[in-house]
């Protein structure tokens, strides 16, 4: 797929908006919504990637944020992202990361997660559909949580949600 313009020739690859809603359990639901922006790079020039092989040698960066209304946990969260084209039109994608929360830690008799440290590990999953060689949608899923590596709670935050991406 080839990108014409100057960002194509820059590392900025993609910006996407979604949104989404938490997927926990009653205990440690989040209500509301969760608007989210994330904008991806690609230094290592993924786009060329032609076996899974080099996609796997080849992640995008990416950086993004998302909004927790009503109850819900902000995240500032970042990481590397690979891109398995299943056609030309549909392809999936694997993140793994790292995220900064502003979540409850501990247990303190209030509802909702609680997450045992500001430091977390993310990762992602999305199923996309391109529109157009610019535009695409996605089916979105992610999970954060401390792996168990902090003191004290680890409920863990996970979504599923849409997003549309614009690839420059």
């Amino acid at each position: 797929m080839h990108h014409d313009g100057v960002a194509a020739d820059a590392a900025f690859d993609e910006l996407r908006f979604g949104t989404s809603a938490s997927i926990n359990g009653s205990g440690t639901h989040e209500s509301g919504i969760f608007p989210s922006a994330t904008i991806f790079f690609d230094p290592l020039s993924s786009v060329a990637a032609v076996t899974w092989q080099q996609s796997v040698q080849e992640p995008r960066i990416y950086l993004g944020a998302s909004v927790g209304t009503g109850d819900g946990v902000d995240q500032v969260y970042g990481g590397f992202a690979w891109t398995a084209n299943v056609t030309d039109k549909l392809f999936v994608e694997l993140g793994l990361g790292g995220a900064v929360n502003n979540g409850d830690l501990n247990d303190d008799g209030t509802k909702g997660p609680k997450l045992g440290c500001r430091f977390l590990f993310r990762e992602q999953l999305a199923v996309g559909y391109r529109i157009t060689d610019n535009w695409q949608v996605l089916a979105t899923a992610d999970h954060s949580s401390n792996a168990n590596l902090c003191d004290g709670s680890n409920d863990g935050l996970s979504h599923a949600g849409l997003a549309i991406g614009y690839k420059f």
